[in-house]
């Protein structure tokens, strides 16, 4: 059976997830993680895609991100995907795939349901139980959305911008996202 064709649109926010194969591990310590996001940076500068919010779980990925292009999303995380399996089978001296298949993707279409996206994204620490508050997390954009942490990957959203006048403000009332009950998505 044919495989559905993804739905791509230009500069319209996405929401990726790629996992683990089998749901195994996909970070082994610091240095992966630190690597997957360089090369995060660099593949989306190369293929015009703004990341809005991410988090690296030990076995799967989470991002919200608006292409440039139809085609962004897609050659930016084959390109990532290709590098960080390659670097992850040097590293450990492995063989064969890390990720469970082809990365999933859907719209975003309306800015509350963007700014739900992004905290669904960064609170699976804490649903995961890795951590009580997502600032506990060093893996995430929520150190850059809600507490202030320069993240030069990161490019804010108008939707975020529009949260308050001053970095400040947008920080305090992001963070007043996540004093709320999260609805299911």
């Amino acid at each position: 059976m044919a495989r559905a064709k993804r739905l791509n649109i230009s500069d319209v926010p996405q929401h990726v997830i790629q996992r683990g194969n089998n749901k195994q591990v996909c970070f082994f310590s610091e240095l992966d993680y630190r690597v997957y996001l360089s090369k995060l940076k660099e593949y989306s500068e190369k293929y015009a895609v703004a990341i809005h919010a991410f988090v690296l779980m030990t076995n799967h990925v989470h991002l919200l991100a608006t292409p440039a292009t139809a085609k962004g999303i897609s050659d930016l995380m084959q390109n990532l995907g290709r590098y960080y399996v390659w670097y992850v089978n040097q590293r450990y001296q492995r063989t064969g795939t890390l990720w469970e298949g082809r990365f999933k993707s859907g719209l975003v279409d309306s800015e509350l349901y963007l700014l739900l996206v992004s905290r669904y994204i960064e609170l699976n620490p804490v649903r995961a139980l890795m951590v009580a508050d997502p600032a506990d997390y060093p893996w995430s954009s929520y150190q850059a959305n809600a507490l202030g942490k320069s993240i030069q990957l990161l490019t804010p959203h108008p939707c975020y911008l529009a949260l308050g006048a001053t970095a400040a403000e947008r920080q305090r009332n992001y963070r007043g996202l996540f004093t709320r009950s999260e609805p299911r998505l």
